[in-house]
């Protein structure tokens, strides 16, 4: 597995050729949630204050994706969007701020950041959550943010986290824990797929 980024800190990133010319910054992250990865990215201008881009930068168009910038090989990466179709894209895969519930129906919280893979696979890795106190037994933090892997979402909307109730084994307060815990367990894939 790759590193790890929170889509919270790729906003603002700058988009940047291979040959180092700034094309744009990143505004949002449109995800497919059913395919759970980055389907896009919607932009604005080169510099901070410019305002939204009438282009998108598809996620098959990433030459890379880092900690500093998001690399494309040449400004043919970015594709011209309607400002309805950017707006209405960027709202649908839309996942902060989201509700968690269990699949019993039961609220444990909300979606305060979502972490994906950097590189070059884009894949929804982890949720980082704002827990009810339910959801964390024994958490030593009073802010109860945890990390929830992707693989215990049910389902995943612009509105909604489903959880199983059982995804509870799965949750932690600790970054460097959970990636472990998250390691361990495609290692253990691996295993019974061989």
């Amino acid at each position: 597995m790759n590193g790890l980024t929170g889509v919270r800190s790729l906003t603002t990133l700058p988009v940047v050729t291979l040959g180092g010319d700034a094309l744009a910054h990143v505004r949002d992250t449109v995800f497919d949630t059913s395919a759970g990865r980055i389907a896009s990215f919607t932009l604005t201008g080169r510099t901070l204050l410019s305002g939204p881009l009438p282009r998108d930068l598809p996620w098959p168009a990433v030459h890379c994706l880092g900690p500093h910038a998001v690399m494309v090989r040449d400004a043919g990466a970015l594709c011209d969007l309607p400002p309805s179709r950017a707006h209405r894209d960027a709202v649908r895969g839309r996942l902060l701020g989201a509700q968690v519930l269990t699949d019993d129906g039961e609220a444990v919280g909300t979606v305060l950041d979502v972490l994906v893979e950097s590189g070059t696979s884009g894949r929804l890795a982890a949720f980082r959550l704002a827990a009810n106190r339910e959801l964390v037994h024994g958490s030593r933090h009073r802010r109860h943010r945890v990390y929830v892997p992707r693989g215990e979402a049910l389902r995943v909307t612009g509105r909604a986290l489903v959880i199983p109730s059982h995804a509870r084994t799965y949750v932690t307060d600790d970054l460097p824990a959970f990636v472990a815990r998250v390691g361990e367990r495609h290692a253990r894939g691996r295993e019974v797929a061989s």
